[in-house]
């Protein structure tokens, strides 16, 4: 009994991590009817901003050589903690303005200059990449250049792109900026596999026979703050009020003079800070590796998650994250092969069984 116990605690820690991932994919999905697929690598681009930061940008101090230096390090580690969410916020932000909103609205000058530098920054990186130090500041200014001719060939076909409302397209783009920023990953981070050294002191206390560690109660307290605070953000403030007015019908949202472009964008900033923060606690608390695939498969399991409690609902993404923590430790503490493969297994089930979700309504759609 105590060792099932201290499983489903584990599995609750674990669960913790995951709907803090699922709550992006939920609340993007409420608003736009859209899977964002990229989601699981903005929770990597969390845990490498929190390396950077832990490694390079910040003071943090070795507590093996300075044990004085713990509070030091537990307000830099809150530093990082901000520092994940504003930088992964403002990378929802730049996904959602350049690759989703102009399916939606079609293309404009801003986007026009955003893809004429995306199509000259690699050719000339891979230039400058061949070639000598000296030189490598010509081929940057090359590619500024580049950039800036592409900009009228780019406005040239923005006036040919109509507007989609096609939901394929837009799954389509998501699994493209998802590839786009691991294969990105890839080229600016390594692909050697990165660890993020002890910043806080470890602690572990029993109660009852049961073992509690420093660790994963940080985790758990961290994404119990970010879920109550996006709670009250979403039922009690004007953003969160627009947030739900887009959720129930966005036609009738812009009627009512809501700015749903911006409420949008709102709403990416919103989950890409969740995920940000799950990315920088889990590489920091957990020492596992970091390396540009970081989230694949948790990415994959918090949208089995957000599906589990029912797509575009916030509490059943929070319920369905804890439910696959716990299942997922129940079954790895027998069947640790098995790990990874619940997740879908689950998937299958809830899709035969309750395809809505279980805080999910059913709801009729014209076609």
């Amino acid at each position: 009994m105590q060792a099932l116990v201290q499983t489903l605690i584990y599995g609750v820690e674990t669960g913790a991590i995951y709907a803090l991932i699922a709550l992006g994919y939920t609340m993007v999905y409420g608003v736009l009817r859209l899977i964002n697929f990229a989601h699981g690598d903005v929770y990597m681009i969390g845990a490498f901003v929190g390396f950077f930061a832990c490694t390079q940008w910040l003071p943090f101090k070795d507590l093996s050589q300075h044990p004085e230096a713990a509070m030091l390090n537990v307000v830099l580690a809150l530093v990082t903690l901000l520092l994940s969410m504003l930088i992964c916020a403002l990378l929802g932000i730049t996904i959602e303005r350049f690759a989703y909103r102009p399916l939606r609205n079609g293309f404009r000058n801003a986007d026009a200059h955003f893809w004429g530098f995306v199509i000259a920054l690699p050719v000339t990186a891979f230039a400058g990449a061949m070639t000598t130090t000296k030189r490598q500041g010509v081929f940057l200014f090359a590619g500024v250049v580049i950039g800036f001719i592409m900009r009228p060939v780019m406005a040239y076909l923005a006036k040919r792109i109509k507007p989609s409302g096609s939901r394929l397209n837009a799954l389509i783009t998501a699994i493209g900026v998802s590839l786009m920023l691991e294969n990105g990953g890839i080229n600016i981070f390594g692909a050697d596999p990165k660890f993020i050294p002890d910043i806080l002191p470890k602690r572990q206390f029993n109660l009852f026979g049961l073992v509690f560690d420093s660790s994963g109660l940080i985790i758990l307290a961290i994404a119990a703050i970010l879920m109550a605070l996006l709670r009250y953000i979403v039922l009690y403030t004007r953003p969160g009020k627009a947030m739900r007015a887009i959720s129930h019908d966005i036609d009738a949202a812009k009627l009512m003079g809501i700015n749903t472009d911006r409420v949008i964008s709102f709403t990416f900033a919103l989950g890409a800070s969740l995920a940000g923060a799950a990315g920088f606690m889990v590489a920091a608390f957990t020492n596992i590796k970091v390396v540009p695939l970081f989230g694949l498969q948790p990415g994959l399991k918090a949208f089995v998650a957000a599906v589990l409690g029912g797509a575009g609902n916030i509490p059943g993404a929070t319920l369905g994250g804890l439910i696959m923590g716990v299942v997922e430790s129940l079954v790895a503490s027998k069947f640790p092969q098995w790990r990874d493969a619940v997740a879908f297994i689950l998937l299958i089930v809830i899709l035969l069984v309750r395809p809505a979700g279980l805080l999910g309504k059913n709801t009729a759609e014209k076609v």
